[in-house]
């Protein structure tokens, strides 16, 4: 089992140390979790925080053995302001995660795809109108930050009978900062040209590629996520959806040759480790 570079106390500690400091943070909280920190307020981005996959898949055909410990205990996190699901697969909107939060933390907003609004609603027992719905191309604000809904294609872009993208990434404004976070995305014509105005400070992006015996939908790679990040010019580009279950996982090692052939500025995270955007500005 992988060891996350804080767990527990331990990385509760770190969060809440890093609090009163000015600018941006954010930790990787495995497969695409993150949670990200400005001003005081907490985003938590498609957190999976539970064992229900390997539950759930246990003596199948294809089972999802995690391959790194989790975390922390959802319900430990009572300080988060807004929590998003790019998605309804369930490692993107996991009940025995996204329950709990909600639960300590009542305020807390609900960012998903306007699409996916009764199925969010039906898994995680909420009312249907307490989610916040976004829209390829849509913005809103919550929690003192905006997001804008990207269209992702997993493995296609995929629309309900209303024309919404049921598959989203986000692009996130806190204050003078932009992060994107792809959700689970192939490259399709036009991505680039759609996020490169936003000038995005940080790009979050799966590796695990796509591989038609994993029987799961596939992502980008990890040269392909290099190569998104340049295109877009975004200023740092952080890896993840990897190491999370043996069966659908990748090395970072060629993510990592690609970054620097392209010059392309990089972060490998462990999970639990935190990263300072002071880092963009030596």
């Amino acid at each position: 089992m992988i060891a996350s570079a804080l767990t527990d106390d331990a990385w509760l500690r770190d969060v809440a140390q890093a609090r009163g400091q000015a600018g941006l943070r954010l930790w990787w909280l495995g497969q695409s979790g993150f949670l990200l920190q400005w001003s005081g307020g907490h985003a938590l981005l498609d957190p999976y925080l539970s064992d229900s996959l390997t539950r759930k898949y246990a003596g199948t055909d294809r089972p999802h053995v995690r391959m790194t410990a989790r975390l922390v205990a959802p319900e430990r996190l009572s300080f988060i302001d807004v929590v998003t699901s790019s998605h309804n697969h369930t490692d993107h909107l996991d009940g025995e995660t996204l329950v709990p939060v909600l639960r300590a933390n009542p305020r807390a907003g609900l960012v998903i795809p306007e699409a996916n609004r009764d199925f969010v609603a039906e898994r995680l027992g909420i009312p249907p109108t307490m989610p916040v719905g976004v829209d390829d191309g849509a913005t809103v604000e919550v929690g003192g930050l905006t997001f804008t809904g990207i269209a992702a294609a997993h493995e296609d872009v995929e629309r309900d009978a209303q024309g919404r993208c049921r598959f989203l990434g986000y692009v996130v404004r806190l204050g003078p900062w932009t992060v994107y976070h792809s959700g689970d995305t192939l490259l399709y014509e036009g991505l680039a040209d759609r996020l490169r105005p936003w000038r995005v400070d940080v790009a979050l992006l799966p590796i695990n590629g796509r591989a038609p015996e994993r029987r799961v939908a596939g992502n980008l790679d990890g040269p392909q996520a290099a190569r998104l990040a340049h295109a877009i010019g975004a200023r740092l580009v952080i890896p993840c959806h990897y190491e999370m279950f043996e069966f659908n996982t990748a090395s970072p090692d060629a993510f990592l040759v690609e970054c620097r052939r392209l010059g392309q500025p990089h972060a490998v995270l462990r999970c639990g480790e935190r990263w300072d955007a002071q880092a963009l500005e030596r």
